[in-house]
């Protein structure tokens, strides 16, 4: 019985002595069972022994006795109360922590990694993050409370698929003003974030093992819902008029989605000419493919007004527009939104009635809210004032800390520089910083594999204050700085220190 006592008192130890006594000896006695310390056959002593032999009241030992029984785990007769056959053999690898499940994950998921976490994308020059302490959070909590005071019990149920009307309403007159798209509001779906809507399209508009084409380099999480969803994804690379397929890929790999940045390419930054605008919206129309037009974050234009969105250049434009709030307020929000093409609403609205279970009323009610009384136009203007000033301060840093030659892409809009002519590898480099608490992202990563790809640094500066924006990239400076002292001394040339 002393063996007994010691598993009991062992698996309580483990677990906290979590729930009442009887509960904590039932737990014990049947993780024994499972994992075959207590084998099928065993027999338990009886209640009053065992309850003796624990220091515990007979009652709780009675209770867990009881309990194992009706569940199966033991079963009475005439030497007592016995070990049941459980039906499995336990392996001694199940109790190994060493041991490996060979099952793992899918292969479609095998090849991701997720290095990084939420604090870390919080960290200074994440790409994409907002300046989340200029937000006007007291603004928005007052739209949520009257969202939630507003709610009725008979709204907590499913809600509308493509969105709550009133924020479809608001996005449509929105997009109309402020983005030169045309739409109504039936052409609008709400969805959660830009990742939601590539998902919502590759499926809706696509069959496994048609064509996407995708630029390179480009926005990882395109070819991850497109990957996800069974396409083959043909890279086309951008220059510096924006994405430029070559004549013959309409031919060789004619596509059934196209994938593309045009106002502000993701990440390299450059602008999609309007005669390739129109070249890329003619022959997709003539082949019969969609443009997937990802308009991320082109409200934050610094040397002028937004450029209008490719999407209203025609009326028959075969182009899906999406719009995000994770650029424009803050990610948390996790609400974005599509544009469909008139030609596609009749057949698109009860497909997305089946699939889509939305939910979050009262976020979407408090956003409607926040764009109908002004807010949100309002915060995007003074965005637009202190990006610049961030991207001034970053630009004036690197011109008096960064000791290599260099250049920098993508400065005419949005929240983040693309730093290219690095003196060591960007991986390298963008993972030495993340452990020194500076979060830039590798150009390379946005790339494709299998192709020549880009090297340089990813760099947002729309979550650093301008005040700190010297220390910080001083900081990634002295990174720079290690990493080249390193591969000097494994025998490689030292690079030269000169002003960029």
């Amino acid at each position: 019985m002393s063996d007994l006592r010691f598993l009991i008192e062992t698996h309580m130890a483990q677990n906290e002595a979590v729930g009442s006594q009887q509960h904590q000896l039932y737990g014990a006695l049947s993780a024994a069972m499972l994992d075959g310390s207590l084998p099928a056959g065993s027999v338990l002593p009886s209640t009053r022994s065992l309850a003796k032999e624990l220091g515990v009241a007979r009652n709780s030992l009675i209770y867990a006795y009881e309990q194992l029984a009706a569940e199966g785990y033991v079963v009475a007769n005439r030497q007592g109360t016995v070990v049941a056959a459980l039906g499995w053999a336990p392996s001694v690898h199940a109790r190994s922590p060493q041991h490996s499940d060979r099952r793992g994950l899918s292969t479609r998921v095998s090849r991701l990694s997720r290095l990084r976490t939420p604090q870390d994308d919080l960290k200074p020059f994440m790409p994409g993050m907002p300046a989340l302490d200029a937000f006007p959070l007291a603004k928005w909590q007052r739209a949520v409370d009257r969202a939630d005071r507003g709610l009725s019990s008979q709204e907590l149920g499913y809600r509308y698929a493509l969105g709550e009307p009133e924020l479809r309403q608001a996005i449509a007159t929105y997009v109309r003003a402020a983005r030169g798209v045309r739409c109504h509001v039936d052409q609008v779906v709400v969805t959660q974030g830009t990742q939601d809507s590539l998902a919502l399209c590759s499926q809706l508009l696509a069959d496994v093992g048609d064509v996407a084409w995708i630029e390179h380099p480009g926005y990882p999480g395109a070819r991850m819902a497109m990957e996800q969803a069974g396409l083959k994804l043909v890279p086309v690379t951008v220059d510096a008029d924006g994405i430029h397929p070559p004549q013959h890929y309409w031919q060789q790999h004619p596509p059934r989605l196209i994938y593309t940045t045009p106002s502000h390419q993701y990440p390299l930054g450059s602008v999609l000419s309007l005669a390739r605008r129109m070249a890329l919206i003619d022959q997709a129309a003539k082949q019969g493919a969609w443009i997937l037009e990802d308009d991320y974050d082109s409200e934050f234009r610094h040397d002028g007004p937004p450029l209008a969105a490719m999407q209203g250049l025609r009326d028959d434009a075969p182009v899906v527009y999406l719009g995000t709030f994770s650029k424009s307020l803050f990610p948390a929000l996790r609400l974005g939104y599509m544009v469909l093409p008139e030609a596609l609403v009749e057949r698109a609205g009860p497909v997305l009635n089946a699939w889509v279970r939305a939910g979050r009323v009262q976020d979407q009610r408090a956003l409607a809210d926040f764009i109908n009384e002004g807010h949100f136009t309002t915060h995007l203007r003074r965005m637009r004032k202190l990006y610049a000033q961030r991207q001034a301060a970053l630009r004036s840093a690197l011109a008096e800390y960064w000791l290599w030659p260099y250049s920098l892409l993508g400065g005419q809009c949005g929240m983040h520089l693309t730093l290219a002519g690095l003196p060591v590898q960007d991986a390298r480099l963008a993972d030495a910083a993340l452990l020194q608490g500076l979060s830039p992202r590798a150009l390379s990563a946005y790339g494709c594999g299998g192709i020549e790809g880009f090297e340089g640094l990813v760099m947002g500066y729309a979550n650093v204050p301008a005040d700190d924006m010297c220390r910080h990239v001083q900081h990634l400076a002295k990174v720079v700085s290690q990493l080249c002292r390193s591969e000097s001394s494994k025998g490689r040339p030292a690079l030269p220190q000169q002003s960029g």
